[in-house]
């Protein structure tokens, strides 16, 4: 992988999909200071200093949309929750792609398309990670939240863990998208927070209210709601 470092930025993402063309496949873009990140839902990820990770990864497997692009965010979440296990920390996921630890939000991550005349120019998949945030911060967040160094107790390199971190991304991704989501599902399920609870999913302008059953073959939510008619949910986020 390519890393390119930036003092300060808007948004990674949106940097990276303004200048995929001059990019080349797999370049991490990183900040040290974002100031108007963004996550899914169009929350905003709020900076809480410098020795965090503001990042994306520009991938271009291919010029056209493969089903498989879609499930690139829950692979990335495979891969930040087995970097956090490095650091004796217990990472839960919250379908489809937030990463909890203690019941905390840690990171989350947004996928994006750059599309320009109909073609594929590459995929973004950013990705945020509180590393080192001194706990009066995290108040500052709009859901409970947490750092890896309040939970591993000490500081983090963020430099180690972002190059550990795209390691075991690019260790599995090229048989990632010839295989797809089978290949981690099981890994996907073994840290899956939600299974066999009650949930709130939206789903665009609806909520649905159930109990989470599965996950397909293909990286989707089976759920049951209160009626008992079951859903298997492509798109949507956990509440």
């Amino acid at each position: 992988m390519e890393f390119l470092y930036l003092d300060e930025v808007d948004s990674t993402n949106k940097w990276a999909k303004e200048n995929v063309e001059q990019l080349s496949d797999k370049t991490v873009v990183y900040a040290g200071m974002q100031t108007a990140g963004r996550g899914r839902l169009n929350r905003e990820w709020v900076f809480t200093g410098c020795e965090n990770i503001y990042a994306s990864i520009v991938l271009k497997p291919s010029d056209y949309m493969n089903e498989v692009y879609s499930n690139l965010t829950q692979y990335l979440c495979v891969k930040l929750c087995e970097t956090f296990e490095d650091y004796n920390v217990e990472p839960k996921i919250k379908w489809p792609n937030d990463i909890l630890v203690n019941d905390k939000k840690i990171s989350g991550i947004l996928a994006e398309a750059a599309i320009k005349e109909g073609k594929l120019k590459g995929l973004v998949l950013g990705f945020g990670v509180n590393l080192n945030v001194r706990g009066d911060l995290l108040l500052n967040i709009d859901q409970p939240a947490t750092s890896l160094n309040i939970e591993a107790k000490k500081e983090i390199d963020r430099d180690k863990f972002l190059k550990n971190l795209t390691s075991k991304f690019c260790l599995m991704y090229d048989e990632f998208i010839e295989k797809g989501f089978l290949l981690i599902k099981d890994d996907y399920i073994r840290r899956a927070k939600f299974l066999n609870n009650h949930v709130t999913v939206k789903v665009l302008d609806t909520q649905i209210n159930g109990v989470a059953k599965n996950i397909t073959d293909n990286g989707a939510l089976k759920l049951t709601d209160n009626e008992g008619k079951e859903h298997v949910l492509l798109i949507g986020d956990i509440l």
